[in-house]
């Protein structure tokens, strides 16, 4: 049974940074691609960064690209999204997925697996 759960989430005001964490069971992340998503009120579910076993380099939207990095511990079975210079149009809740190949990387539908997503609010 593959579990997915996302840490991390919080308030935090602008310019602040988070780590959110994606631990992982019953999947072997160093074997597939693990993305990120994230979902505002009103709005569609969005890409956010993806990370490969056989890509060297991860993925990381345009929207946040230079704020936001994504890698991996293989050895924890956890995938990171470290944000920085956070910005209130970063509020969402932010959902990891796992288990695709790394040319659907940025497709929703294309992850069997997702966790519950953990909140992030960017508020002064």
């Amino acid at each position: 049974q593959v579990q997915v759960v996302e840490s991390g989430g919080g308030l935090v005001q602008p310019g602040g940074s988070l780590t959110l964490s994606c631990a992982t069971s019953g999947v072997d992340i160093s074997g597939t691609t693990v993305g990120w998503f994230r979902q505002a009120p009103g709005n569609e579910r969005e890409w956010v960064a993806s990370i490969g076993w056989s890509h060297a380099l991860p993925e990381i939207a345009i929207s946040v690209k230079g704020r936001f990095t994504i890698s991996r511990d293989n050895a924890k079975n956890t995938v990171y999204l470290r944000m920085d210079s956070l910005k209130s149009e970063d509020t969402a809740l932010y959902y990891c997925a796992v288990d695709t190949d790394w040319g659907y990387r940025k497709q929703a539908d294309r992850y069997p697996y997702w966790g519950q997503g953990t909140q992030v609010t960017v508020s002064s």
